[in-house]
C-alpha cells in the first residue's frame, strides 16, 4: 500500500518485552522481530569475523615485538648503567698506564751462550718482529681469530660462546679476545665475576684506542703465563725446548700457543701428551685459517714437538747464583729493564771481577 506522499509503506514491528513470562531480565530484542537487512547485516559480519580468524595472531606479533622493544630499551639502560658503575671503580683514564714488566736478568757465558735467566718472569721480552711469523699466527688462530677485525671485544665471538655453553658443546667458552686476556693479565685478578668482565671489556677497548694491534699481540706474548713459572714467550721456550723464541719449529709455536688453554694443566714438562694433542687443534686451525699451508701443517703434525731436559742445571744454578750474589753488591737495584750480566758491555762496566765471572761461569757449566 502507499501512503498519503506516494511512497509504500512498510509494516512498524515493536520488539517484544516479555521478558516476565521468560522469567528472566534480558531485555533485548528477540531475533526473530528484527527486520531482515538487520539479520543479513550481521550475518555478514559474522562471516567476516570468522574469516579473519588471523587477527588477532597479527595483535599477538605486535605486542610481542612491543615488549621485546621495551625490554631491550631497558636492557641497553641496564647495560649502561653497569658499565658507567664499573668504569667509575678503575682509575681514571688518563691515569692509566700498562704496568712496567719485571726485569729479567740474563746469565751469559764468556762465549755469550745463555746459562740462566733470572728474575720472577723466567726470560727476556721479545719483539714481534724478531718472532717467525708462524708463531703470533698461531696464538691468533686458535685464541682470537678475529683479532685484527674486532675493536677489543668481539659480539661475535661472545654470541658464539654463549650459544656452545647454552648447548653444551665443546665446553665452557669465555668468549674473550686476546685484547681483554691482556687486559685481565695486566690490571685485573683471576676472578670470574661480571664486575671483572665487564672491567676486562672497558680496559680491552683503552688498549684498542691507545696501541696498535702489532703492539698488543706484542705486550700478550710476553705478559701471559705458559705454566711451569715461565712468563712471556721467551720464557715459555727456554723453559721447553732450551732455545730462544726466535727459533722455534711449527710444532714448537703450536704446543706454545695451545697452553693458552690450561697453562698448569698442560705444561709439556708434565703433560706432553695433552700439550701436543692440543697442539694438533692449533695446527689445524692454522691450515684451515690460511695461516699456514696444507704441507706446513702435514709436516708439523707428523713432527710433534719434543721437551728439552737440562742434564746439568745444577752446576748452572751454582754459576747463576754467583752472579745474583755479585750483582746485589755491585750493581744493586739501580737498574731498569732486562739485564744481561756480563757479556753485555753495560754489564762488564759495572761488575769490578767481569774478567773472573765469564770464566767460572764455562766451567761451571761443563762440570757434569
Amino acid at each position: 500500500m502507499f501512503g498519503r506522499r506516494g511512497m509504500k509503506s512498510r509494516t512498524r514491528i515493536e520488539p517484544r518485552l516479555d521478558w516476565r513470562d521468560a522469567g528472566g531480565d534480558d531485555l533485548r530484542a528477540d531475533p526473530a522481530d528484527r527486520p531482515a537487512w538487520a539479520r543479513s547485516a550481521k550475518s555478514a559480519k559474522t562471516a567476516r569475523g570468522r574469516k579473519g580468524l588471523g587477527r588477532p595472531r597479527r595483535s599477538s606479533l605486535g605486542r610481542l615485538f612491543y615488549w621485546t622493544f621495551v625490554l631491550g630499551v631497558w636492557g641497553v639502560i641496564g647495560l649502561a648503567g653497569l658499565v658507567a658503575y664499573e668504569a667509575s671503580q678503575l682509575p681514571p683514564i688518563d691515569q692509566l698506564a700498562v704496568p712496567k714488566r719485571p726485569p729479567n736478568i740474563a746469565i751469559l757465558a764468556d762465549d755469550g751462550a745463555l746459562i740462566a735467566n733470572r728474575g720472577d718472569t723466567g726470560g727476556a721480552a721479545v719483539r714481534l718482529i724478531d718472532l717467525p711469523p708462524y708463531l703470533p699466527k698461531a696464538f691468533v688462530a686458535i685464541e682470537d681469530r678475529r683479532f685484527y677485525e674486532h675493536f677489543g671485544i668481539d659480539p661475535v665471538g661472545i654470541s658464539r660462546a654463549i650459544m656452545r655453553d647454552l648447548t653444551g658443546k665443546g665446553g665452557l667458552e669465555g668468549g674473550s679476545t686476546l685484547t681483554q686476556q691482556l687486559a685481565k693479565n695486566l690490571f685485573l685478578t683471576q676472578e670470574r665475576t661480571l664486575s671483572r668482565k665487564t672491567q676486562e671489556a672497558i680496559l680491552a677497548l683503552w688498549l684498542e684506542r691507545r696501541y696498535s694491534k702489532d703492539q698488543i699481540l706484542e705486550l700478550y706474548l710476553n705478559r701471559v703465563y705458559f705454566g711451569s713459572g715461565a712468563y712471556g714467550v721467551e720464557a715459555a721456550s727456554q723453559k721447553y725446548f732450551g732455545k730462544s723464541a726466535r727459533l722455534v719449529t711449527l710444532s714448537e709455536a703450536a704446543l706454545l700457543a695451545g697452553l693458552m688453554k690450561s697453562p698448569t694443566r698442560l705444561a709439556p714438562n708434565h703433560n706432553l701428551a695433552g700439550a701436543n694433542e692440543r697442539a694438533a687443534q692449533v695446527i689445524t686451525a692454522m691450515a684451515e685459517q690460511g695461516h699456514i699451508t696444507e704441507a706446513m701443517a702435514k709436516m708439523a703434525l707428523a713432527n710433534p714437538a719434543q721437551i728439552w731436559r737440562d742434564k746439568s742445571a745444577g752446576s748452572i744454578n751454582y754459576a747463576a747464583d754467583y752472579v745474583m750474589d755479585a750483582l746485589d753488591d755491585t750493581v744493586g737495584a739501580s737498574f731498569d729493564g732486562d739485564f744481561t750480566s756480563p757479556a753485555s758491555s753495560a754489564a762488564s762496566d759495572r761488575l769490578s771481577n767481569r774478567a773472573l765471572l765469564p770464566k767460572y761461569f764455562c766451567d761451571a757449566a761443563s762440570t757434569p
